[in-house]
């Protein structure tokens, strides 16, 4: 995919979500937010946070137990493992599914700009196969459409806490911003 055609596509999925946002009734901010809702906020798309990576898939699937937003506990599978650099930094972030026939995966991360530029709790990806899986076995992993929970926006939703084994140790100026409440 061209350099042109991929932040082309990155600002129309970015103005989709914002429309959702604003105007949808499944929207998850609180009514009273929508009509001064004026977009999220959004690092630039940089190419250097996108990849396309092999899924180191672990050969037993193990359970883990991580706590959500609303204090109860979570089931997420151990599914594999991608593996980067950024800034020459070495990277790994564990993808999880919440059922083993799942067939996207779910990559919850937390780096150095949570709390600060970023959600504090962290972000998400999720990779559809048919979205994310290359013809030769790749999946992209593109940082860029890393986006914060639900929760982030309303107390109505419970999320999953990222676990401290997907928390980078560099910062990802990629994806969605901290949303300030209007």
């Amino acid at each position: 995919m061209s350099s042109s055609h991929w932040e082309e596509q990155i600002r129309a999925e970015r103005e989709q979500k914002d429309r959702f946002f604003a105007t949808h009734p499944q929207s998850p901010l609180p009514a009273r937010e929508r009509r001064a809702f004026r977009g999220l906020a959004y690092f630039p798309a940089d190419p250097n946070y996108r990849f396309e990576l092999d899924l180191i898939e672990n050969p037993t699937k193990e359970a883990i137990e991580t706590g959500d937003t609303a204090g109860q506990m979570r089931t997420l599978w151990r599914w594999g493992e991608f593996r980067f650099q950024i800034a020459g930094q070495e990277c790994a972030l564990q993808a999880y599914k919440s059922d083993a026939d799942e067939e996207s995966l779910f990559v919850p991360f937390r780096d150095m700009t949570s709390g600060k530029e970023s959600y504090g709790a962290g972000r998400y990806l999720d990779l559809d196969p048919e979205r994310h899986l290359t013809a030769n076995g790749k999946w992209i992993v593109d940082l860029n459409e890393g986006y914060n929970p639900w929760c982030a926006y309303s107390e109505d939703y419970a999320c999953p806490f990222v676990p401290p084994e997907n928390w980078l140790k560099v910062p990802v100026r990629a994806g969605e911003k901290s949303y300030e409440h209007g």
